[in-house]
């Protein structure tokens, strides 16, 4: 079996990767990420399979927010066209069983695929596009932010790759069930939730097992409208913790800064900007509990990786808590856009440390069913 990936970014594209490299069944990695990157921080790939596609985040990170270019075209639309036309080319169809495509990145590389006897599997790490839109866009309204949402390009070209697609692979229950209220039949849609580097993510056992005084929460992720991150810094400034801390790791999305600055200024709240998969180990093993208040979300990874590392987790049932948590017994499932709930159950760990220790040990030991051979196994 011989399978070449396309995706536009990164997200766990890297992590599959790697893993069937070492099975050689890798074919081709089609990515916008540079050679670089992936030799530093995913060293089990074979670079000799990888076709990056740099342009896509050059033309990005250098004109994508610049307000006036954005407000003549769309450049995010712009250069994800031409990563997929340039991805179309670049794909040995013939040669390959498998053709995995994240959704908004393989609509022209499944149409070619269609005159091939290969599969065509979309990877979607979200919910159907078009709930995401109108959630997000009730979400934006709510906070009063100028939206952010799919483009109408957007929602055709991914509706488009739904409907080509021989399957589609979505990370939980939650983004499923979305496909299923479109239309789309069980059988077409598959949940697999992500698998996490064990060697990489690993308790500090010493955390586990000592009782430092000082609480310590942390989220890493893009701290945007989507991710919910009002919520989270809401909630936690508002409970103000004696001997308690809230740990922040990952970029600020621009229409958000504003809203959130007072709350970034609170003497417990401490900020990183993002950091490399490799150096997330430390920040998770110094803390004791994971939160992510996600507004909608096929499934944060970050979640597993804290998992991982000895962490109970709070999560919203629209960011795929339900596939990682057993209900007090590694954490809790929140509503999402409830600060009052969110602040009862942190306050709840706060006078319970043996009980979120307890918490932690069981994460990492739940952890051990999200190994990437497992994972993998399922989807193959």
């Amino acid at each position: 079996m011989k399978i070449s990936i396309v995706v536009g970014g990164r997200f766990h594209a890297f992590d599959l990767a790697q893993y069937l490299n070492e099975k050689q069944v890798l074919e081709t990695l089609i990515t916008s990420y540079p050679k670089s990157y992936i030799k530093k921080n995913y060293k089990k790939i074979n670079l000799e399979k990888v076709q990056s596609i740099i342009s896509k985040e050059l033309i990005n990170r250098s004109f994508g927010k610049i307000d006036f270019l954005n407000s003549l075209f769309n450049i995010n639309d712009f250069s994800s066209k031409y990563f997929r036309k340039r991805a179309c080319e670049l794909i040995a169809y013939n040669e390959i069983d498998i053709l995995l495509g994240w959704s908004g990145f393989s609509l022209e590389s499944f149409k070619k695929a269609m005159s091939f006897n290969c599969l065509k599997v979309l990877e979607r790490g979200s919910s159907h596009i078009l709930h995401q839109y109108e959630i997000l866009k009730e979400e934006y309204n709510l906070i009063g932010l100028k939206p952010l949402l799919p483009t109408k390009k957007n929602i055709d070209i991914e509706k488009q790759e739904y409907e080509i697609a021989d399957h589609i692979m979505v990370p939980s229950q939650f983004a499923k069930d979305t496909f299923i209220k479109r239309g789309f039949h069980s059988s077409k849609v598959s949940k697999v939730p992500y698998g996490v580097d064990l060697k990489m993510f690993k308790s500090n056992n010493k955390k586990l097992n000592d009782k430092d005084p000082k609480f310590r929460i942390i989220y890493t992720g893009s701290l945007s409208v989507r991710k919910g991150i009002i919520y989270l810094l809401g909630a936690f400034c508002k409970l103000n913790l004696k001997n308690s801390e809230l740990i922040l790791v990952g970029d600020i999305e621009n229409n958000i800064k504003k809203k959130i600055s007072k709350f970034l200024d609170h003497k417990n709240v401490t900020y990183h900007s993002a950091k490399s998969q490799s150096e997330l180990n430390n920040y998770y093993a110094n803390s004791d509990l994971f939160i992510t208040c996600s507004i909608e979300e096929g499934l944060a990874m970050v979640q597993v990786q804290a998992m991982a590392c000895g962490l109970a987790l709070i999560s919203t049932e629209n960011s795929g808590g339900r596939e990682l948590i057993e209900e007090g017994h590694n954490g809790y499932i929140i509503p999402i856009r409830n600060i009052e709930y969110l602040k009862n159950k942190i306050l709840y760990l706060y006078n319970n440390r043996d009980e979120l220790r307890e918490m932690g040990k069981n994460s990492q030991k739940k952890a051990l069913s999200f190994f990437p051979g497992i994972i993998m196994a399922q989807k193959y």
